[in-house]
C-alpha cells in the first residue's frame, strides 16, 4: 500500500508531489500546489514538490523517439511513484504515452491553458523564409511543416524552453516551434507568435497538466480530485482515445483537436507522411464520454491513409 498523506508526522507535508527538474515543469508543479492548497485550505508548505531527473532531460542530441519515446519523461517519476517515494507525479499530459500502466490512475487535469503552437523566429508560416531551417523533434510539427511548406529543411531540436531559445540565438536553425501554454507558463509568451489551431493542428492534449497517483491510494486521489477540471477531462480523454485507436507512437505524425461546443465535443485530427507529403484529416462529434465516434474516426482516417502514414500507426497490431 502506498503512502498515506495522513501518515506524516503534525505540521509535516499532506502530500508529496514528483516533477521533472525542468523550470516548466516546475512552474506546473507550483501551479499544482496551489490550486491544492486553495481547494483544501492548506498552506504551502504542506505540499512538498519533488525535483526528480528524467531521462529525456539527460540525452538531448537524439530524436525522442530514437532513445526511446515519451517513456523517457515518466520513467523515474513511475518508479518513484511506485516505490512510495512521492504520492503523485506531475505531468505535461502531451509527454505521458498513451497507454499507461494499470498501477497508476489519471487524479486530476488541470484547467487547460493555450492549446496552440508558437512560432519563434517568424510571425506565420507563411512568413518563414524561403528554404528556411527549422528546429523541432516532433514528428507531428516537422511533417505539418513539411505539407505546407515543403521548401524548409527540418533539423533536430531538443531541450528545454531556454535551450530551444539558446540554440535558435546560436544561428543552428531560423525557426522553431514552443507550446504557447509553456511559455506563458514561464512568462515568455512575447517571444512566441501563436498558430491558429484553424490553420495549424496542436498536439493531443497539448496545454494541459496532468495529475497522476497509485491506483491502490484512494486517499490520495480524493485530495487530488478536488483539483479535477471535468471539461478538461473530457478533452483529454478523447483526444488519448482517438491515438489509442490510432496505435500512434512518439513516431506517428498526428496532430489532434478537441473542443466543447455546447454539450457536444468536436474533435479534429489530421494524419501525416513523415515528410508531409502525404496528409489524410477528419473529424467527428460527440457527447463527452462516448468513444465510439472517436474510434470510427480512426478507422476513417487510417482507411483514407496511403502505406507512408499508416506504417507509422499500429505497429503492433
Amino acid at each position: 500500500m502506498s503512502h498515506s498523506p495522513q501518515d506524516s508526522a503534525p505540521g509535516a507535508y499532506r502530500i508529496r508531489l514528483g516533477t521533472r527538474e525542468s523550470p516548466l515543469a516546475m512552474a506546473q508543479a507550483h501551479e499544482t500546489r496551489a490550486r491544492l492548497c486553495a481547494a483544501h485550505g492548506w498552506d504551502e508548505n504542506e505540499v512538498e514538490i519533488v525535483p526528480v531527473v528524467a531521462s529525456g532531460d539527460k540525452v538531448l542530441d537524439r530524436p525522442l523517439a530514437e532513445i526511446g519515446g515519451k517513456a523517457l519523461w515518466t520513467k523515474e517519476l513511475d518508479q518513484w511513484l511506485g516505490e512510495g517515494r512521492i504520492d503523485a507525479s506531475v505531468h505535461s499530459a502531451k509527454d505521458v504515452e498513451t497507454i499507461r500502466p494499470d498501477v497508476f490512475r489519471f487524479a486530476a487535469f488541470l484547467p487547460r491553458a493555450d492549446r496552440r503552437d508558437c512560432l519563434v523566429g517568424a510571425q506565420s508560416i507563411a512568413a518563414i523564409p524561403q528554404g528556411a531551417v527549422v528546429g523541432t523533434s516532433a514528428p507531428r510539427r516537422a511533417a505539418q511543416l513539411l505539407n505546407l511548406r515543403p521548401d524548409c529543411r527540418v533539423v533536430t531540436f531538443r531541450g528545454n524552453v531556454a535551450t530551444r531559445l539558446g540554440k535558435l540565438e546560436a544561428g543552428e536553425a531560423d525557426v522553431t516551434f514552443l507550446a504557447a501554454a509553456g511559455l506563458e507558463r514561464l512568462g515568455q509568451s512575447a517571444v512566441g507568435h501563436p498558430l491558429d489551431v484553424k490553420g495549424w493542428i496542436p498536439a493531443a492534449a497539448q496545454g494541459v497538466i496532468a495529475i497522476e497517483c497509485r491506483a491502490d491510494a484512494p486517499e490520495v486521489a480524493a485530495l487530488l480530485g478536488a483539483i479535477d477540471h471535468g471539461p478538461t477531462r473530457a478533452e483529454l480523454e478523447a483526444e488519448r482515445a482517438l491515438l489509442a485507436a490510432l496505435g500512434g507512437t512518439c513516431h506517428s505524425p498526428v496532430a489532434v483537436l478537441c473542443e466543447a461546443t455546447a454539450d457536444t465535443l468536436a474533435l479534429r485530427a489530421a494524419l501525416f507522411s513523415p515528410d508531409g507529403r502525404e496528409r489524410v484529416e477528419g473529424t467527428a462529434r460527440f457527447a463527452p464520454g462516448d468513444h465510439g465516434e472517436v474510434a470510427a474516426l480512426a478507422e476513417d482516417l487510417l482507411r483514407r491513409a496511403g502505406p507512408a502514414i499508416t506504417e507509422h500507426f499500429r505497429q503492433d497490431a
